[in-house]
């Protein structure tokens, strides 16, 4: 494709080098995480609203993060260490000026990380939850990335941050409802926003991007169907939370672009989740239950009910989310007029999928009368339709 062009070959290498690290990292990582889930009781047991029929290892979200950190720190120490001998002056004075930057992100990562594992353990009230959210957000904003949507005001960008912040860590969590799910469909978000990084020449943030999906697809055999680990509050928490900071940190509108409707881009990348938690937070707030309390009513759990095997819910999200990522990604290049056009068609997509989830939910069959027993003598031969 055209648009790869602008991607440096050199620069090429190594986003898959990073990618490929974290990837082989999450597949060693995992299979340690299960033992230590068991060693320390973080197990996800059967219960209400739970498809799952023994306990189930509930540190995969912490592989995940493993990989990750190992992948970004290890890069850094071997660019800063061999940099120089290796004529790459360019990329380790870049290195240095993003160090600080690097480690408030992680620094959050690792908040978020602790805050689900907190959670997996003692199941923490949701209040709770939303406090610690928003003093990591809080954090994020204090350390200079922040939202400002053209707008100079500080405390505005606060706001903005910190709000976006939340919205897709709790987006994230809300979709870790299935197997495979939030991981697969974290990691096409990722990959996208990796691939917008790397043709507006962001080497940092598409680097953070490619350890990300690496990570993420490293651990994604290890949950899905019948998943053997599950990314828990913690892995769901940090999920979002990348997502979050990915959008931050990436540039999606400059002063050469057709439109500022290339702002968008995140919101139509992570329109399913996002559509997601707001649909069942309606169904649960008209049904008069808390909004935070779980239930079956996720586009993954009504496109099972419609009769779709839980892998084929899962895959079709998947195709959704990548469909409505590449849409987005032309907003980049795209007039006003076209840019509206995508942005109807990506609303009229979701509309669509919620219309055949709507129309298409099974009705239990009604119980058929057992038909009474035959008169006379209990031995002699019946007939049968």
């Amino acid at each position: 494709m055209t648009f790869l062009k602008a991607i440096p070959a050199h620069a090429e290498n190594v986003y898959l080098v990073v990618f490929d690290v974290a990837f082989f990292l999450a597949l060693g990582l995992i299979p340690l995480c299960r033992k230590w889930s068991f060693r320390w009781g973080m197990l996800d047991d059967p219960g209400h609203r739970k498809i799952h029929s023994e306990p189930i290892p509930l540190l995969g979200g912490l592989g995940v993060f493993l990989a990750f950190s190992i992948t970004v720190w290890a890069g850094l120490a071997g660019l800063l260490w061999l940099g120089p001998s290796w004529g790459l002056d360019a990329y380790v004075e870049g290195a240095r000026k993003v160090f600080w930057r690097l480690f408030g992100i992680w620094c959050g990562g690792l908040l978020m990380v602790a805050l689900g594992l907190r959670d997996d353990k003692q199941d923490l009230h949701a209040g709770v939850k939303l406090v610690g959210q928003i003093l990591v957000a809080f954090c994020v904003a204090w350390s200079g990335m922040r939202i400002t949507l053209f707008i100079d005001n500080v405390f505005l960008s606060y706001v903005i941050t910190m709000f976006w912040i939340v919205v897709v860590t709790n987006a994230m969590n809300f979709f870790d409802n299935m197997d495979g799910l939030c991981g697969g469909v974290g990691w096409i978000c990722a990959a996208m926003f990796g691939l917008i990084a790397a043709i507006n020449g962001q080497f940092f943030v598409c680097v953070l991007a490619m350890a990300f999906c690496g990570s993420l697809l490293g651990f994604l055999p290890y949950n899905w169907h019948r998943a053997r680990i599950f990314l828990g509050d913690a892995g769901s928490h940090f999920v979002g939370y990348m997502l979050a900071v990915l959008t931050i940190l990436a540039t999606f509108y400059a002063s050469n672009r057709p439109t500022a409707l290339a702002l968008i881009i995140p919101l139509i990348v992570l329109s399913v989740p996002l559509f997601d938690m707001a649909a069942v937070s309606v169904i649960r707030w008209l049904n008069g239950q808390p909004i935070y309390k779980g239930d079956v009513n996720h586009i993954s759990h009504r496109l099972v009910r419609a009769g779709l095997p839980k892998p084929w819910a899962v895959s079709i999200i998947y195709l959704i989310t990548f469909a409505l990522g590449l849409s987005a990604l032309i907003l980049l290049w795209a007039n006003v007029w076209t840019s509206l056009i995508i942005l109807v068609q990506c609303l009229a997509f979701l509309v669509v999928v919620t219309i055949l989830e709507h129309f298409g939910q099974r009705k239990p069959t009604p119980a058929v009368p057992k038909p009474p027993e035959p008169a006379g003598n209990p031995n002699e031969p019946t007939r049968s339709k």
